[in-house]
């Protein structure tokens, strides 16, 4: 990663409605010179800001196949469908990009059909409907495939995108995977029954992104250059006249964009995070890495105003944040945004529905825009209601021993006891990450934080995001603890690959998350004590 300590990059302030998980166990000191000292959880679990909660059976019809109108954005702006067509996407490449699909929702002769081709080589002369672009457009059309929802736009009560139906995206695409009852890719994308909340880290969002066929659309979270300065993963920053070509380079490669993450900050930044998961929310809060979104129902709306239809940023309300989040910076940005949409062809948006009217800046309305407040209710209760997975047990004893060093070194920070939730208390940058040496890049409006950076991926995300807005202090707010058995990459930069190396001291006292057990007998036993957590008590 390259960074500007003099120049400033654009940046601007986005709430993470993808949001991480940093899987693992904090502690006040090295792990193999802790105390014996034991406990359950910290004594100060910090403010539970609870939710309101509608309806959950009206809930998962919000998750599932919810837009509020972003399949305008999707459909006429990004033309990702029309991108699919021309590159001629089969059913196996959606696989291999980490794509699910709803077995249910499969039509019943095609399913048959497809049931009996994933049992044989996969080849084109064996499986002729998994490698037939004609497939994926039946699935569409069918919404078998998870997340990406086709609508009836044009009225005719028949769903057909390739003669003027619309495609828009919901929730499910990033937190949801199958039971593999058809088929599974380890590592990639399943056919199944549905797993609503669970995150499908084969998930290549970057590579999705890029089969769109307008990609320069999506410039807010692209890593952008700024006088030779950049920050994020790529050596170098995209500029506002990139090609097609160059921005679908950039979201594809996987040491850019890393599979399993989304850039979920319109900051210019590249700095894509770890997809979390969204069952049991109830226990999860606050929401994002930083803990930005105090109230589940504002994380979601920001989602579904500003990442799932990013240009409410040049209207006037998303103006009005991108000044207050970053000044002239922000301006700046909304000016070469609007500037690429002219250029693309890009008009009548933003396309969204919700109302207007709000405050800008605001976390129940960034941009001055909040969708359906029932549904965002009834979103809730879902997201409350769905369970999570049961934890993976390979060795009992190991996991006692495990358990018996996790009270003994993580419960400063952590419960024991995953179905209580998360202490809603923030971790300073300083502790989870001692290497860090902001250079302040800008000063902002109390109470918000100066703008700042250090050097490493792990500081990306925390550059213009936090949670100093309503007073808090700038750092990490703690994860769920749970389905880690499944969780390949740890830190929400996704640079720790398994658990053995995140709680291994060869990464230094200076990396971040720097709690380590030194005998690789004790980092087996604390990992089969973590990959055992579910929220049963026991």
């Amino acid at each position: 990663m390259q960074s500007s300590k003099r120049n400033r990059p654009v940046i601007l302030l986005g709430a993470s409605f993808i949001g991480v998980v940093i899987a693992a166990c904090y502690a006040p000191v090295l792990f193999a010179a802790s105390s014996n000292i034991k406990a359950d959880g910290p004594r100060n679990s910090g403010t539970i800001h609870s939710h309101k909660r509608g309806d959950a059976k009206a809930g998962r019809d919000v998750f599932r196949f919810e837009t509020f109108g972003d399949e305008g954005f999707w459909t006429d702006a990004a033309r990702m469908p029309q991108g699919m067509m021309q590159s001629k996407i089969t059913p196996l490449q959606l696989l291999d990009s980490g794509v699910q699909m709803d077995s249910e929702a499969i039509p019943a002769d095609l399913k048959a059909d497809i049931s009996k081709e994933f049992k044989t080589d996969l080849s084109p002369a064996n499986a002729p409907l998994l490698n037939d672009p004609q497939t994926t457009l039946k699935l569409v059309n069918a919404n078998a495939v998870i997340g990406i929802v086709a609508k009836d736009s044009n009225g005719d009560s028949t769903i057909d995108i390739e003669n003027g139906d619309k495609v828009g995206i919901s929730c499910a695409l990033c937190h949801t995977i199958t039971d593999n009852s058809i088929f599974s890719k380890p590592g990639n994308g399943s056919v199944g029954r549905r797993r609503d909340g669970l995150t499908p880290y084969g998930l290549n969002v970057g590579k999705l992104l890029a089969t769109a066929a307008n990609s320069r659309v999506f410039w807010p979270i692209l890593q952008h250059d700024n006088g030779g300065k950049t920050i994020g993963r790529a050596p170098k920053g995209l500029k506002p006249n990139s090609s097609e070509e160059e921005v679908d380079a950039y979201l594809s490669n996987p040491k850019y964009f890393p599979v399993g993450t989304f850039d979920d900050t319109p900051d210019g930044i590249g700095n894509s995070i770890i997809i979390q998961p969204l069952f049991r929310q109830d226990l999860a809060g606050p929401y994002g890495s930083s803990g930005q979104n105090a109230v589940l129902d504002d994380f979601s709306n920001t989602a579904y105003t500003i990442l799932f239809d990013p240009t409410t940023l040049v209207s006037p309300g998303g103006r009005k944040f991108l000044q207050i989040m970053a000044g002239s910076d922000g301006i700046k940005l909304a000016d070469s945004y609007e500037k690429i949409l002219k250029e693309t062809g890009v008009t009548g948006y933003p396309y969204i529905h919700a109302r207007s009217g709000r405050k800008p800046g605001e976390e129940k309305s960034p941009v001055g825009l909040r969708v359906d407040n029932q549904k965002l209710l009834d979103l809730n209760a879902y997201l409350d209601s769905l369970p999570a997975p049961p934890g993976v047990h390979t060795d009992r004893t190991a996991e006692a021993r495990g358990r018996e060093l996790f009270r003994s070194h993580c419960t400063s920070c952590h419960n024991v006891d995953q179905s209580k939730p998360v202490p809603a208390i923030f971790i300073p940058m300083k502790t989870i990450y001692p290497g860090y040496r902001p250079v302040v890049m800008a000063k902002r409006k109390p109470p918000l934080s100066p703008v700042q950076n250090s050097p490493g991926t792990f500081d990306d995300k925390m550059i213009v995001v936090d949670a100093s807005g309503r007073g808090e202090i700038r750092g990490n707010a703690l994860p769920l603890l749970l389905d880690l058995a499944r969780k390949p990459r740890f830190l929400h930069d996704a640079s720790v690959i398994g658990l053995d190396s995140l709680l291994n001291p060869s990464r230094g006292l200076k990396a971040p998350h720097p709690f380590y057990l030194s005998q690789k007998s004790q980092r087996t036993d604390m990992a089969a004590f973590l990959k055992g957590l579910d929220t049963r008590q026991r």
